[in-house]
């Protein structure tokens, strides 16, 4: 028969699991049987999901960021188009946005229609303060990955 004790303590999505099991074989019916009781002690570093924003998704988020309340798809592509010089499709623009929200790091919500648009509503988005942390968390790699490299004279 085994019997299992454990208890675990995880914070957040990364932390430590320690579990402790013990197992014991009971008296049989012969007269050779014994008591044995072991107990095993593990323990697990449990490593977070992938959070990291990929170079498009972070200069989209960017973007949704220097735009506040006026972003959508069409004002993000703008936006990415004159800072960076980068031609986006809107196709690709729409294809991230749905990917950022799936991840919680965006939401969106529907503006009031316009006559302009026939009547159709604008999708507005916003970051989430766990897109805050995402991005911040992508921007910090970026940095200390090229923290003491002299990427100009070094590559030129």
């Amino acid at each position: 028969m085994r019997q299992w004790e454990s208890v675990s303590r995880v914070t957040g999505q990364v932390g430590y699991r320690a579990q402790l099991v013990r197992l014991a074989r009971l008296p049989g019916p012969g007269p050779n049987s014994c008591l044995t009781v072991r107990y095993f002690l593990y323990i697990v570093y449990l490593m977070s999901r992938r959070d990291y924003l990929g170079e498009f998704e972070h200069i989209v988020v960017l973007a949704l960021l220097r735009l506040s309340d006026r972003a959508y798809g069409v004002t993000v592509r703008q936006e990415i188009e004159v800072r960076i010089g980068r031609e986006v499709s809107i196709g690709a623009i729409y294809t991230t946005l749905d990917r950022l929200e799936a991840k919680g790091y965006v939401k969106s919500q529907l503006g009031d229609p316009t006559p302009e648009r026939g009547g159709r509503s604008k999708r507005f988005f916003r970051v989430t303060a766990k897109g805050i942390v995402a991005v911040n968390r992508s921007h910090r790699a970026i940095k200390t990955m090229t923290e003491g490299l002299d990427l100009v004279r070094s590559y030129s």
